[in-house]
């Protein structure tokens, strides 16, 4: 098996993350990220989807996934023709003698610092699951006291956009 990243715009109603999420469960994927947002349309929300799947079982997800009359557009986003990020914030238990540590720690991963107090600082730090991965091991022997990963979001590389030709579907729905 192997990881795929699906960008999957839909009309902003109330329910239709539900109704895909479901689409994975019934299937028995287990959708390893999953982020959802607006679009440059009011009107339409992009849901990026991480799954570990085979690509034959997961192609009869995607045709099940494009009958459900508010999915727009389903896209596969290769990982070396996409830009993919995600956003983490971690909890980090500091000492006098260890915050300078940490902050250089998080310098390193051109992360920043969001929040400090007496015994604890919070970083944020955006990039790919592997870099994210790295710097919570350098993290890990001074002490996580929490950790939050936004899930993936990714866009193709270059001008193409998949929104193009959007109009069409949402006057027909309308």
């Amino acid at each position: 098996m192997a990881t795929h990243t699906l960008s999957v715009l839909v009309e902003n109603r109330p329910g239709i993350l539900a109704r895909v999420a479901g689409m994975f469960s019934r299937r028995g994927f287990n959708i390893s990220s999953l982020a959802v947002g607006p679009t440059e349309v009011e009107e339409i929300s992009r849901m990026t989807i991480v799954v570990d799947a085979a690509k034959a079982p997961l192609e009869q997800v995607t045709k099940q996934l494009n009958k459900l009359v508010h999915v727009l557009k389903i896209v596969e986003l290769e990982h070396d023709n996409a830009v993919e990020r995600e956003l983490q914030l971690v909890k980090v238990a500091a000492t006098g003698a260890t915050r300078s540590e940490i902050i250089e720690i998080a310098k390193v991963f051109r992360s920043k610092v969001v929040d400090v107090d007496v015994d604890a600082i919070t970083v944020e730090a955006t990039g790919s699951p592997e870099k994210l991965a790295a710097m919570v091991r350098l993290l890990e022997p001074y002490g996580i006291r929490e950790l939050v990963r936004s899930g993936m979001v990714a866009v193709g590389r270059g001008a193409k956009s998949i929104t193009e030709g959007r109009s069409l579907r949402l006057e027909k729905t309308a």
